[in-house]
Parts: C-alpha cells; sequence; structure tokens
C-alpha cells in the first residue's frame, strides 16, 4: 500500500491550495478510507520564506525522504518554473513515481495544462478525486519499476473515478 509512505504533493500554492486542504482533510477522516503521510510540510518554510536557497534545501529533504510525488494540476501551474517545475525535475531525478491529478477532473494526460516536463514522463495521469488518488498510490507508486518496463510515457487508468 503505497499510500503508508511518505508522500510529496506538489501545487500552486497561490491558485490551488484548496485541492490540498482537501486531501488533508481525506487524511484526517478516520472513517473514510484514504491515508497518505504528507512530506511537504509547509509550515517549514514560513520562516524564511523570501530565501530561495532555504526553501529549496528543505523542499530537497522532504523530496530525499518521500517514496512517491503528487502533482496538483490546475490552471496555471504549468506557468510555474521557480519552485513547482523545480520541485517536479527533482522528482524525475530521484525517480519518484509521480502521479498527476488534474484538478479538472480530466483522466489522462491534460497536454494544455500538464506541465511540460511531465508530458514524456511515466507518471499516471488521472482526476482530482480520491478514489483515483488512492487508488494510484496503492498501485502505481507500488508497482512503479513494472510500469517503467512496460511503458515510455505517461500512463491512465481506462475507469470512472467518482
Amino acid at each position: 500500500m503505497g499510500y503508508r509512505n511518505k508522500t510529496y504533493v506538489a501545487f500552486d500554492g497561490d491558485n490551488d491550495m484548496w485541492a490540498y486542504a482537501f486531501m488533508k482533510g481525506w487524511n484526517a477522516r478516520e472513517h473514510i478510507d484514504f491515508n497518505f503521510h504528507d512530506a511537504h510540510t509547509i509550515s517549514e518554510l514560513t520562516y524564511r520564506a523570501q530565501d530561495e536557497y532555504y526553501i529549496k534545501s528543505v523542499l530537497r529533504e522532504l523530496q530525499k525522504a518521500a517514496k512517491q510525488f503528487i502533482i496538483l494540476v490546475g490552471e496555471s501551474t504549468k506557468y510555474l518554473r521557480k519552485y513547482v517545475r523545480w520541485e517536479i525535475e527533482f522528482a524525475i531525478n530521484l525517480n519518484l513515481p509521480i502521479i498527476v491529478a488534474n484538478l479538472n477532473g480530466i483522466n489522462g494526460i491534460d497536454r494544455t495544462l500538464c506541465p511540460t516536463p511531465l508530458r514524456n514522463q511515466v507518471a499516471i495521469h488521472g482526476p482530482f478525486k480520491k478514489a483515483y488518488i488512492k487508488q494510484a498510490l496503492d498501485d502505481f507508486a507500488a508497482k512503479y519499476n513494472t510500469y517503467l518496463q512496460k511503458f515510455s510515457g505517461p500512463v491512465h487508468y481506462n475507469q470512472t473515478f467518482h
């Protein structure tokens, strides 16, 4: 069960904090069958928020401790180069399983919104739904090496998530 490992979550902090808060809510509710160990503790970054070197050093350590990477893709995510693109590229370099959650609900890669570094990577793309994220953590993250052997680019599940 991939969701029992530390999970790094990247997103547009200005526009998509609501989605991150939703995930934390799913995680907090005991009667909901969803759990992830969040590697991305934003409070650690507030002390020296203007220092890019410091922020990236904290994010680097959090990513190194993670076993999988979730990117919440909204309307402006692909334009964020300073941190989000850097986080994606660092996850790729660490060979972390990457789970893309499209905030617009699309199941599969949304080439109009997908950040460029992910367009040709073996990463799973699906809708921002609890069932999809849970399945991707349980299946894709746990079997990532098998996916790497079978695929050379983006993948998605052929099912509907509620």
